[in-house]
């Protein structure tokens, strides 16, 4: 089971003041938090709002993808959210279909595509039958 975002963020936070040999107290106080808000974060029992997150990569000297747990090399190749940006000319449907594939994981999204270059390709192939059927010999 995945661990909750705000335990994985906690002990990065912790582990990154650690490293720079700050207090909790210390990193509060620089960020424009209380320290008993702050002590909750570092025991992963609240997130921090995104200013707050900011403020902390920069007192810390650690980059946001490594506070929130992620592995830009997992990203790297797989997709592009452009790829996912509405035109002007998409329907409801594939709004809809674009807003739910956005919170996909990167494996999800991979295998979404695969499903759909198999219907693509069937519904290829049924149209050259269709089509054969209708050539004359």
């Amino acid at each position: 089971m995945e661990k909750p975002l705000s335990s994985i963020l906690g002990i990065a936070v912790r582990n990154a003041r650690v490293r720079v040999g700050l207090t909790q107290e210390d990193v509060a106080e620089r960020i424009g938090m209380a320290s008993e808000v702050y002590g909750r974060m570092e025991r992963g029992q609240m997130l921090p709002r995104v200013e707050n997150l900011r403020r902390l990569c920069l007192v810390l000297n650690v980059a946001p993808h490594e506070l929130l747990g992620l592995d830009p090399s997992e990203f790297q190749g797989t997709f592009s959210l452009e790829q996912f940006k509405p035109r002007a000319d998409d329907t409801i449907d594939m709004r809809r279909l674009l807003r739910r594939m956005r919170k996909l994981t990167p494996t999800q999204v991979k295998l979404l595509s695969q499903i759909a270059g198999a219907m693509m390709a069937r519904g290829r192939a049924r149209s050259r039958r269709r089509a054969a059927l209708r050539e004359p010999e």
